[in-house]
């Protein structure tokens, strides 16, 4: 039966002139991100990207996932496309996440080529959204790090994070609640909010320019939800493992707050946390001071965090 009036897609609760609005404003945020390769602009139903000239065999590496994905294997990013899904599209919160996701792109030096933005009303809560996101980028076949050449007596160097990095906030939101702890709780010289929410690393200039230094890199793994236990066997071949040195670095006041308000374990911790370490890479041994040299120069602030030694592909900690 039809109503009198004609019911509309706003009655449902989508707004079509919202989105309409939103994608004008957006178009001005991605194009600021455009590299030369990029074809046209949003709008079209694809995204059109040429491959950069320089490579003479590349190879294209492509990742999903919600937000905080990040790709490790020598690749340059080309460029990115977002999914922000919610209830009712609030254009102000979109607009905001859409210029966090431009922020990032320009920091590592990918385009924000387009994306999809979707009102679901009888899917999602009232103020709820999801996002996620989808990024291509390309590598020369004989030059992309696979972890292959990782063996026993190769050094683990180490790279700062920032906090968190958006992984554990599951557990960070329970032990938040169960502490009665407020954000705004002295921490260190910050508070405990900025700590948590400190935005996270992006490490992807410094890394390649190390590597167009000819960096001897073996292999290299982005600490993110699974911690240093998880993430960097990601890397091994087959027959080697990890020892990390627990002393060779300081655990940062956020994760002290977090272990001691949660009386969490340190396997525990290690597996859910960065810990502080946002980014490791293996180098030859001889190579290890030359490399953190070079990584001191870009200036980052790098340590030796541990070594590769025989093994079934776990990492110890010493």
């Amino acid at each position: 039966m039809s109503s009198p009036q004609g019911f509309t897609y706003k009655d449902a609760g989508v707004d079509i002139d919202a989105g309409d609005a939103l994608v004008g404003d957006i178009k001005r945020i991605v194009k600021s991100t455009h590299r030369k390769e990029v074809l046209g602009g949003v709008g079209g139903f694809g995204a059109l990207v040429e491959l950069p000239k320089k490579y003479k065999q590349p190879v294209l590496v492509s990742g999903t996932d919600g937000v905080g994905t990040k790709l490790v294997t020598g690749a340059e990013p080309l460029f990115f496309l977002d999914y922000f899904a919610t209830a009712k599209l609030d254009p102000r919160q979109a607009g905001l996440v859409i210029r966090g996701i431009a922020k990032g792109c320009k920091l590592s030096g990918c385009a924000l080529v387009g994306g999809e933005t979707a009102e679901m009303p009888g899917l999602y809560a009232q103020g709820d959204f999801d996002l996620a996101g989808f990024c291509v980028a390309v590598v020369e076949k004989k030059k992309r790090i696979d972890g292959s050449r990782i063996k026993a007596g190769d050094v683990v160097i180490a790279l700062p994070s920032t906090g968190p990095h958006a992984n554990g906030f599951s557990l960070i939101r329970k032990i938040l609640a169960h502490s009665g702890e407020t954000l705004d709780m002295p921490l260190g010289r910050t508070t405990l909010g900025k700590a948590l929410l400190a935005p996270t690393a992006i490490y992807v200039k410094p890394i390649l320019d190390l590597l167009a230094e000819g960096a001897p890199l073996r292999g290299m793994a982005h600490i993110t939800g699974g911690g240093v236990t998880d993430n960097l066997p990601r890397c091994f071949p087959e027959g080697v493992s990890a020892v990390i040195d627990t002393e060779s670095w300081k655990l940062p006041p956020v994760f002290q707050w977090l272990q001691q308000a949660g009386n969490v374990s340190d396997d525990e911790m290690r597996r859910v946390f960065n810990c502080g370490v946002g980014f490791m890479m293996v180098v030859p041994r001889l190579k290890a001071d030359d490399t953190l040299a070079k990584l001191v120069k870009l200036k980052l602030k790098p340590w030796i965090a541990g070594q590769i030694i025989k093994g079934d592909g776990d990492v110890q900690y010493a």
